[in-house]
């Protein structure tokens, strides 16, 4: 199989690249390398990959609408995943037109692309911010998402629809992964936890928002990816049992599916700081503030359809994963 992956120097693109390669796949690396963290990082997740025999590197943005018909014309993918997007829910109360340029128009050109080049199966990151102000618990792919509270979570919600269009009129198979709370080594700068391992071994304090009453389903990369190729690989087909009437907004009639990916067991933010002091052998000074704009208090998801129809359920403890982010946030930084 030929995989395009954008987003390949980021977090979970370099991890899925490497798991794809690993096991014999040839991979298109895209990514445009933009300064909202660390190039330095993104080099250096890059070059885990640069130089193995089935990898090549392409360096582009989503936005160009004229890179990507010449990309597919020339490498013909079976497949593409796109992990490629301005993440991040604060960043987007103070840059929105970088989310529209990136998760929106950027989004549009890959839908044309794979409809335009004959692509077997398009995978795409959403995430678990589509759920917003909704507060049952847990999350279900089955309940309404319509009132998004950040402006990256309305990106995210819009690539859902704007793919379930492309899967009704083109019948492009499309299937969207609704992300919660990655985690693990060579992970986001912007995330909690490099910030808080940043802060207490400087000696600086953290912030804890909401005043600690927070919760997250905090997801390990290994499992993050191991469920990306494993929906990947099950390329969808139209429900027949969908119907209008009570439409189910995880599925259609169309090739289209919506999965959410998580550890399935919500973890105090608390908890958190705690385990990660354990394993830096050292106590966090704490500040506590108020809840930021655009967050939301809890996130925990169903994986009910992902563990039957892929046969895979997101299980790594949270100890196990901050242990192995502190061992390697430690050796890249020699600290």
């Amino acid at each position: 199989m030929k995989y395009l992956v954008t987003g390949a120097a980021g977090f979970i693109g370099m991890h899925v690249s490497l798991s794809l390669l690993e096991r014999g796949d040839c991979v298109v690396g895209f990514d445009n390398l933009n300064p909202y963290y660390s190039v330095a990082l993104k080099q250096s997740r890059l070059n885990r990959l640069v130089g193995k025999s089935n990898f090549q590197f392409e360096e582009g943005d989503l936005a160009d609408r004229e890179r990507l018909p010449q990309l597919f014309a020339k490498q013909k993918f079976d497949a593409v995943i796109n992990l490629a997007a301005q993440a991040g829910v604060r960043y987007s109360l103070t840059n929105p037109h970088a989310y529209v340029d990136s998760n929106l128009v950027g989004f549009v050109n890959v839908l044309e692309a794979c409809r335009h080049h004959e692509v077997k199966h398009l995978t795409y990151a959403s995430s678990s911010s589509v759920y917003g102000a909704n507060t049952e618990m847990p999350f279900s792919i089955h309940h309404n998402v319509d009132h998004p509270l950040s402006l990256y979570a309305a990106t995210k919600k819009a690539n859902e629809l704007m793919a379930h269009t492309y899967s009704h009129l083109y019948q492009l198979p499309t299937t969207g992964l609704r992300f919660f709370t990655v985690y693990g080594p060579w992970g986001r700068p912007d995330m909690a936890l490099w910030l808080f391992t940043k802060a207490i071994l400087a000696g600086e304090s953290i912030d804890i928002f909401n005043n600690g009453q927070m919760r997250r389903d905090f997801t390990y990369i290994d499992d993050i990816v191991q469920g990306i190729i494993r929906v990947s690989d099950r390329i969808p087909s139209g429900n027949p049992d969908w119907s209008g009437k009570q439409p189910d907004p995880a599925s259609s009639r169309a090739p289209y599916r919506i999965y959410n990916i998580g550890n399935n067991q919500p973890v105090e933010l608390m908890h958190l700081i705690e385990t990660l002091e354990l394993a830096l052998g050292t106590t966090a000074v704490k500040n506590f503030l108020p809840m930021q704009p655009g967050d939301v208090p809890a996130t925990f998801a169903d994986v009910d359809d992902l563990t039957r129809d892929v046969g895979f359920k997101p299980s790594t403890p949270i100890e196990l994963g901050v242990e192995r982010f502190v061992r390697w946030y430690r050796e890249y930084h020699q600290c």
